[in-house]
């Protein structure tokens, strides 16, 4: 049986976010991911995490000014000295939080910044930080996102992901297989994840189109959840997606899962 966590970045809006982690669990969740843990204080996370028997799954490293429409600085050559800053504070987080795994947003490609000068910046930076985390038993994930939400994003497909990852040449960076992105660039959901298995160290999910909750469109999750899981993986899948109304209201999918 798949092992879902919730996102709360994407789930119970509804709820102040420190309020979420008991609707998650009392909605039967095991564990939770979320963008960013950094606008709150570490013990205040690790309190509702252990009240409500959560597993912290993972968070992202720091990625720039979110508000202002950044989505990671790790390809960016301007912004090496704060990128690494944010791979400590990631750091320090994960190890209060327990938390195994941190992914890496690569960011934007800036229009003065040529795709060549963007890789370069991005595997060293990357290099810099699966070492970093690996010293302290953090896994590094990285995530290709499709360009129609978000315009110029440097890592946009599973190839250009496991290209990235040889060139780091390290053991301890895997790929972020988000499903709804996957299937907006490139589709082949199922034999993809069959063939890049052993590279893939978390998924996520939602439906396609909107974004929604599986079950709301052209993905067929009961497919391919009972195909993920009977090929072995063992790791965590997020639910990452906007719910098409209330959260709870919308749980009905997950309900054969946990």
């Amino acid at each position: 049986m798949p092992k879902l966590c919730a996102n709360l970045s994407m789930l119970f809006n509804e709820y102040d976010f420190l309020d979420k982690f008991e609707r998650a669990a009392t909605a039967g969740f095991k564990g939770v991911e979320y963008l960013f843990p950094y606008q709150y204080a570490s013990n205040a996370i690790k309190q509702r995490l252990d009240d409500n028997q959560l597993t912290q799954v993972l968070f992202n490293l720091p990625a720039g000014d979110w508000a202002a429409g950044e989505r990671g600085i790790t390809c960016h050559p301007d912004r090496v000295s704060e990128f690494r800053e944010g791979v400590e504070k990631a750091i320090e987080y994960a190890k209060d939080l327990n938390c195994g795994q941190c992914n890496a947003l690569a960011g934007i490609v800036p229009t003065d910044v040529s795709f060549e000068q963007a890789e370069e910046t991005f595997v060293d930076n990357l290099r810099f930080a699966s070492d970093k985390l690996k010293q302290q038993g953090i896994k590094l994930l990285i995530e290709a996102i499709n360009t129609f939400d978000i315009p110029r994003f440097f890592l946009s497909n599973t190839q250009q992901s496991l290209d990235i990852i040889g060139k780091v040449g390290s053991d301890n960076l895997s790929f972020q297989y988000d499903i709804y992105h996957m299937q907006r660039m490139e589709g082949e959901l199922s034999s993809t994840i069959q063939k890049q298995l052993p590279s893939i160290g978390h998924l996520q999910l939602a439906d396609n189109p909107g974004r929604h909750e599986p079950g709301s469109g052209e993905i067929n999750y009961d497919f391919l959840l009972k195909f993920i899981d009977d090929l072995g993986y063992k790791g965590w899948i997020g639910a990452e997606y906007i719910p098409a109304e209330n959260t709870e209201q919308g749980l009905g999918w997950v309900k054969q899962y946990i």
